[in-house]
């Protein structure tokens, strides 16, 4: 018999057999990550951005966080990454620099110390090897709980100094020197 078809129908049958394109599948992933972005209310902007984690789970299989860590976080009752840990993990885990604006209680400190501790692998001796400055006592002191629930069992020693004369006498005369 014979088949009748529009010009229409031919075009459309021709692009239907075709497998996707590379540049296809690419602006198909960049969507997906967008329309996740936007549910999520993540706004970003820079070049060759990182994709976003979903999980926490992402983090120990796509950029090798210590497991100690990720039992912590889960201990610690964490079960889904806000969005600010969403896309602020993997761009800091990526190296990158960051400048993140977040709610009051909406994880950022975990966005920082995750990769924080990731970065610096094991302890090591030889002294201090990241600083975190804060504005106010209350937040030095938040930020030492969670570093310190966090690093757990992984061997790394975290201090809190507010006072330059305390710390010369906790770490030695010639820490000011040394540090």
């Amino acid at each position: 018999g014979i088949k009748w078809m529009s010009s229409l129908e031919v075009k459309f049958e021709d692009t239907k057999d075709k497998k996707p394109t590379a540049e296809k599948l690419e602006r198909l992933r960049r969507e997906k990550i967008n329309r996740f972005r936007n549910k999520h209310r993540i706004s970003i902007q820079g070049t060759d951005l990182p994709d976003p984690i979903a999980t926490f789970d992402q983090l120990q299989k796509e950029y090798k966080v210590h497991p100690k860590i990720m039992e912590n976080v889960q201990a610690a009752g964490f079960q889904v990454p806000t969005p600010i840990q969403m896309q602020a993990i993997p761009v800091m885990l990526h190296g990158r620099e960051l400048l993140a604006s977040a709610p009051t209680g909406s994880g950022k400190t975990l966005a920082f110390c995750i990769p924080l501790l990731t970065h610096l692998k094991q302890p090591r001796n030889k002294g201090f090897r990241a600083l975190i400055i804060s504005p106010t006592r209350e937040l030095a002191s938040q930020t030492h709980r969670e570093l310190v629930k966090l690093a757990e069992g992984t061997g790394f020693r975290i201090h809190m100094i507010h006072k330059a004369a305390e710390a010369a006498k906790k770490f030695g005369p010639k820490s000011s020197k040394k540090f």
